[in-house]
């Protein structure tokens, strides 16, 4: 069984699309440490021909503190506010009313007494995004599975595995950004193979002006791809095997 495991983020580009669409089951790791300026609630849209960032207000954001312990700062104005921002980035977009339709679900969730949690309004804008991409992966929380939530027993690796273990997986599949951190002697030694989703250099699609703008969210994929389109993207990926071991990392 192929497992994959990634923090949860906010409208993620097109390759942690493809490791979900990859594998048997999908892991959120939400018992980890949350990272400022990182992903985890903002990303990427195309404004006015360039990358913008696109983000929900998270409160009292500390590093120190688990992504599940934290919460989403919406209001009703913030929401109308970013709404305001898709239209204007996107309402020439060929999918734009379906897509808007699935950003505003996604935001008002954040209204709702369970969709204040953070790592419970990612969950859901995820699970509803795989939907919208016809990607039938079952996802699993770590907040809501004890077997899996593993953060303060192990570390790193030993923490990979160990969700790995109890979920019966004989193969783990992580995104390329991790060859540096996870190395295929480790991973022989404790029965498991290892694979990295590299997605294709060559994606692109039509948007709005001749230079492809690469590594947007996934919601600039859905904004300007059909059905047939987002299929063929979400299988643009070769999968490749890490380094053997640290001693084997070129030096930068």
């Amino acid at each position: 069984m192929k497992l994959g495991i990634m923090q949860p983020y906010f409208f993620p580009y097109i390759g942690y699309w493809q490791l979900m669409n990859a594998v048997d089951e999908y892991v959120l790791a939400e018992d980890v440490n949350y990272i400022k300026g990182g992903y985890i609630n903002r990303n990427s849209i195309l404004m006015n021909g360039a990358p913008s960032y696109f983000r929900i207000p998270v409160v009292k954001q500390s590093q120190n503190k688990m992504i599940n312990e934290h919460e989403v700062g919406l209001t009703e104005a913030e929401i109308d506010k970013m709404l305001l921002t898709i239209q204007s980035a996107y309402a020439k977009a060929p999918n734009f009313e379906r897509v808007y339709a699935l950003i505003k679900d996604v935001l008002d969730y954040g209204l709702t007494e369970e969709g204040k949690n953070l790592a419970a309004f990612l969950a859901n804008a995820i699970r509803r995004t795989a939907k919208a991409l016809g990607i039938d992966t079952p996802i699993i929380r770590t907040t809501d599975d004890p077997s899996i939530r593993l953060h303060n027993v192990y570390a790193k690796e030993h923490y990979v595995i160990a969700i790995c273990k109890a979920r019966n997986a004989d193969e783990y599949y992580n995104a390329i950004g991790g060859r540096k951190l996870y190395f295929q002697d480790f991973f022989r030694e404790n029965g498991m193979g290892l694979k990295f989703v590299q997605t294709n250099s060559d994606i692109s699609y039509h948007q709005f002006g001749d230079e492809f703008i690469p590594n947007l969210s996934i919601i600039d994929v859905m904004m300007f791809c059909s059905e047939e389109q987002i299929k063929e993207l979400l299988n643009a990926f070769t999968l490749v095997d890490g380094y053997e071991s640290p001693s084997d990392v070129p030096e930068e």
